[in-house]
């Protein structure tokens, strides 16, 4: 488990050639999978186009040093359609605000926690008014730009320690999510059925959801295909 910020500035070093290739700059977030997909790399010679490695590529993550197989592993985001897509929809984790889906407002997030052996992101510290807490991420509906939605009953997932997102059933080390499906489920079950008290736009400006529908499962689907954006509308905007 590493938080952002054991990442961020982490020298990236190529195991085959035994040269750093750069450091981590940013860590790009795939809000369906609740995951880091990639880490954007800052390297003085490469100003023109953006780099970046597939988290997958990476071997291991150490308290000095990231590894990566080879200099191969590094790609080109120009390259990438849905990498560069992931890059320009811009979640952040950190500093987002936690809501939930009736609209109370829990507090902001302060760090995230990383399972570095597949990117889920497992959990988040959360400032409440004047304390501090740990929710792990399985009560997180929507991962949005600057928001995150969570479920109305988070506040009884709230931990003391993030080693307590270790401990799982199954023995797995965090609670993630197999590709993004659990949350897509969950978001189905809290909006389906759900009446909408006033119309939902798409990024562009144009109504997807009017006023007085009610939402059907396809309906839902189509949102999360549009993007995170649309589904916090969809949950700040349906009869409660």
């Amino acid at each position: 488990m590493r938080t952002s910020a054991q990442m961020l500035g982490l020298p990236i070093i190529s195991i085959s050639e035994g040269l750093e290739i750069g450091t981590v700059k940013s860590l790009v977030i795939n809000p369906e999978k609740g995951s880091v997909d990639f880490l954007t790399i800052e390297h003085e010679d490469w100003q023109v186009s953006v780099k970046a490695i597939p988290f997958k590529k990476v071997i291991g993550i150490g308290e000095y040093a990231l590894t990566v197989d080879s200099e191969g592993a590094v790609i080109d985001l120009n390259e990438i359609p849905i990498a560069n897509q992931l890059v320009n929809k811009k979640i952040k984790i950190t500093d987002a605000r936690v809501m939930t889906r009736k609209g109370e407002l829990l507090g902001s997030v302060l760090e995230f926690f990383t399972d570095e052996e597949n990117g889920h992101v497992i959990g988040m510290l959360i400032k409440i008014k004047d304390k501090e807490v740990i929710l792990p991420s399985e009560t997180v509906l929507t991962f949005g730009k600057d928001i995150l939605i969570v479920t109305e009953d988070a506040p009884s997932y709230f931990l003391d320690n993030p080693n307590q997102l270790l401990n799982s059933d199954d023995g797995e080390e965090g609670m993630f999510f197999d590709e993004g499906m659990e949350i897509k489920n969950k978001q189905i079950e809290l909006l389906k059925g759900k009446k909408l008290i006033r119309n939902v736009e798409d990024p562009s400006g144009n109504i997807l959801f009017t006023e007085g529908s009610v939402l059907s499962e396809e309906d839902i689907r189509h949102a999360q295909e549009v993007g995170p954006g649309v589904l916090v509308g969809l949950s700040m905007n349906v009869e409660a």
